[in-house]
C-alpha cells in the first residue's frame, strides 16, 4: 500500500492524538489547489472577521437563537467541531432566507389590504349557460377552482388570486369564465399576455366563445397600425369593447377603460409585479388573477406568491395522451432522425430545441446557432425547416412562430426556449440537444409544447452527461409527466439557488441555503420578516438600516424592485 503526495500537518505526538480537524474543501479551478485557497481563506477571515457589524437586529437573533455573524463566518469555514459548521450554517442561511424574504415582501402589491373591491353579481345562471355552450366538461379541479374564483368576485373585497396549473390542464376556460363573469355584471376585463403570437391565439380562441354571449373582444399588441390602435383605444374607453386582450401594449398610458373590474396576466413569463399594479390602476380596485404553468410546490409558491391566494387545477381533462418520454445518448441520433423524418412525411411536425446558456455568452450564441444550423441543412435538408434563435428581431421570430403555427414549416430548430403557451396542435414531436443543460421545469415546459392534438406525441431527451444528477433527472422526466412532482424533485436535485435562481424568477440567487433542505428554516425567516416589517414597514429604525442596506444590493435591479423608502 503506498500514498501518493499524502499532505500532512506537523504536530508532536501527544498534540496529534488529540487532534481531529475539520477542512473545508472549496469548489477549484486548474492550477488552484485546495491548499492556496485555504490559505487565502484563513488570512481573509484574519483581517475580516471580529470588525463585522451584524446586519440582524439584536432582538431576532434573540429569538430564533441565531449566533454573532463574526462567529459564523469563522466556523462556516475553519470549525473546531459539528456544533460549530451547524451553528454557523443556520445563522447564515437564515440570515439569507430573510434578507429573500424581506426583499419579496417589500416588492409585492398586497392590492387587497384595505380597499374596498368589486362585488360581482351572483348572475348563476348566466354562468351555467356558458359552461354549458363550452363543449366539453370541466374537470374536478376546474370547478373547484371556479368555486373559488366566484366566491372572491362576489366577496366585495380586492381578488388576488394566482391560478397555478400545468400544461394544458385547462387555466384559459377558468380565465374565461372570470371574464365573462366581469362582463355579466357591467364591467370590462382586460387580459395581458407576453408576446403577439400569444395574444393572437387568446384572441382567437376566446373571441369564438365570447361571440356567441354577445361579448365584444379586442386585441391591442403592438404590431397593429396606428389607425387601428386609436380605433380600439376609443371603443376601450367608451366601453364599446367588453374585453381586451394584449401584450406590455395595454400598460402604455393612452389606454383608458371605461369600467375596468378584471384583469387577468401571465405570470409564467415573469410580468414585474409593478406591470401587474400598472394594469390594476387603470381601474378603480378591480379584481386580479394571475396565472402561471409553472408547477411550484405548494409551501414555496406560499413564500414566492405571497401577496395572493393559490388555486391549483391539479388535473387533466380526460382524453389526453402522456406523451412518451425517452433520454437517448447520440448513438440513437441515426434512429432518432430516421423517427423524425417519418412523423413528418405522415404530416406532423416537429420541435429541435438547442440549449442557449445565457443570452450575453457570446461563445455559447454561436456554438448553438452552429448546431441549429447544422441540423438545417444536413440532417434535414429535404424538409422545410425553420430557424428561431437570440438574435433574431422580435417580428421575424413572430413570423417563424406564426409559420409553424399554420403548418408551412416542417421542424423548427430553436436556440432558445420555444415560446411557452403557443398551442400547435399538430406538432407531436418535442426532441432537445444537450437536455442535461436544462432544468426538471423547463424541460417539462418544452415537454408541453406537444401532446396538444388527437395524436401521440414524444419527446426525446439527448443527454450527454455520464453525471449521476444527470442521469437521475432523465429518469425522473421518463417515469413523470406530472409537473408538480417534477417540481419537487427539481428543487431537490438542482440544489442552492438554481431553483429560484435569477435564470428561473430573477430572484437573487442562494449561496448556502437550499430551499428544500431549509424548508423549516424558511418558515422561521418569513416569521421574522413578517414581523420585522410590522414594526418598521420601510426599514427606517436605526436597527434595520444595515437589513436594508443590504436588501438593496441583493435585490438591485432584480423583479422591477424598488428600494424601500
Amino acid at each position: 500500500m503506498e500514498v501518493q503526495n499524502p499532505i500532512y500537518e506537523k504536530a508532536d505526538k501527544e498534540e496529534f492524538k488529540n487532534t481531529k480537524k475539520i477542512v473545508p474543501v472549496y469548489p477549484a479551478t486548474a492550477n488552484l489547489t485546495q491548499n492556496i485557497i485555504r490559505t487565502v481563506m484563513e488570512n481573509a477571515l484574519e483581517i475580516v472577521v471580529g470588525n463585522l457589524e451584524d446586519v440582524l437586529p439584536l432582538w431576532v437573533r434573540k429569538k430564533y437563537c441565531l449566533s454573532d455573524i463574526n462567529y459564523a463566518l469563522s466556523n462556516i469555514h475553519f470549525p473546531q467541531n459539528d456544533g460549530d459548521i451547524n451553528n454557523a450554517r443556520y445563522r447564515l442561511v437564515f440570515e439569507e432566507l430573510l434578507l429573500l424574504q424581506l426583499g419579496l415582501l417589500s416588492i409585492k402589491t398586497v392590492l387587497s389590504d384595505g380597499k374596498e373591491g368589486i362585488a360581482f353579481e351572483p348572475n348563476r345562471k348566466e354562468m351555467e349557460s356558458f359552461i354549458n355552450s363550452i363543449g366539453f366538461t370541466l374537470t374536478n379541479a376546474q370547478k373547484r377552482v371556479w368555486e373559488e374564483i366566484e366566491k372572491d368576485m362576489e366577496s366585495g373585497r380586492v381578488m388576488n388570486r394566482l391560478v397555478q396549473g400545468d400544461v394544458g390542464s385547462g387555466k384559459t376556460i377558468v380565465a374565461a369564465m372570470a371574464l365573462i363573469k366581469a362582463v355579466k355584471s357591467g364591467y370590462q376585463g382586460a387580459m395581458m399576455v407576453p408576446t403577439e403570437i400569444l395574444a393572437k391565439q387568446h384572441y382567437e380562441s376566446l373571441r369564438n366563445i365570447m361571440d356567441k354571449h354577445g361579448v365584444s373582444t379586442a386585441l391591442l399588441v403592438g404590431s397593429q397600425t396606428k389607425k387601428q390602435k386609436s380605433e380600439i383605444l376609443s371603443k376601450i374607453e367608451s366601453g364599446e369593447v367588453n374585453i381586451v386582450i394584449g401584450t406590455h401594449a395595454l400598460i402604455e398610458e393612452k389606454v383608458r377603460f371605461s369600467k375596468l373590474g378584471l384583469v387577468i396576466t401571465d405570470e409564467q413569463h415573469r410580468f414585474g409585479v409593478r406591470q401587474r399594479a400598472m394594469l390594476s390602476n387603470k381601474g378603480i380596485n378591480p379584481d386580479i388573477l394571475v396565472m402561471t404553468a409553472t408547477p411550484i410546490p405548494r409551501t414555496l409558491a406560499l413564500i414566492l406568491y405571497g401577496d395572493l391566494d393559490i388555486s391549483i387545477i391539479d388535473e387533466l381533462p380526460p382524453g389526453r395522451k402522456a406523451v412518451k418520454t425517452y433520454a437517448v445518448d447520440n448513438s440513437m441520433r441515426e434512429r432518432i432522425n430516421s423517427f423524425i423524418k417519418k412523423e413528418v412525411l405522415e404530416g406532423r411536425q416537429a420541435y429541435i430545441v438547442c440549449p442557449l446558456v445565457d443570452e450575453s455568452d457570446e461563445i455559447e450564441a454561436k456554438s448553438a446557432l452552429k448546431t441549429a444550423e447544422k441540423i438545417a441543412k444536413e440532417d434535414f435538408k429535404d424538409f422545410r425547416v425553420g430557424l428561431l434563435h437570440g438574435k433574431m428581431p422580435a417580428g421575424e421570430k413572430e413570423e417563424v412562430m406564426q409559420s409553424f403555427l399554420k403548418g408551412e414549416i416542417d421542424i423548427l430548430v430553436s436556440t432558445t426556449v420555444i415560446e411557452v403557451g403557443v398551442n400547435v396542435p399538430n406538432a407531436t414531436l418535442m426532441v432537445v440537444e444537450n437536455a442535461e443543460r436544462f432544468g426538471l421545469a423547463q424541460l417539462h415546459q418544452l415537454r408541453g409544447r406537444v401532446g396538444r392534438g388527437s395524436h401521440q406525441s414524444y419527446c426525446i431527451l439527448y443527454n450527454e452527461s455520464k453525471s449521476k444528477i444527470a442521469r437521475e433527472r432523465m429518469k425522473v422526466m421518463q417515469e413523470t409527466t406530472d409537473g408538480f412532482v417534477i417540481s419537487e424533485k427539481d428543487l431537490l436535485l438542482r440544489g442552492p439557488g438554481e431553483f429560484f435562481g435569477t435564470r428561473q424568477h430573477g430572484l437573487p440567487d442562494l449561496k448556502i441555503a437550499n430551499l428544500y433542505r431549509d424548508m423549516e428554516i424558511l418558515k422561521k425567516a418569513q416569521e421574522a420578516a413578517q414581523e420585522i416589517l410590522k414594526r418598521d414597514r420601510n426599514l427606517c429604525l436605526e436597527e434595520n438600516l444595515k437589513l436594508k442596506e443590504k436588501i438593496d444590493e441583493k435585490f438591485k435591479g432584480k423583479l422591477n424592485y424598488v428600494s424601500l423608502n
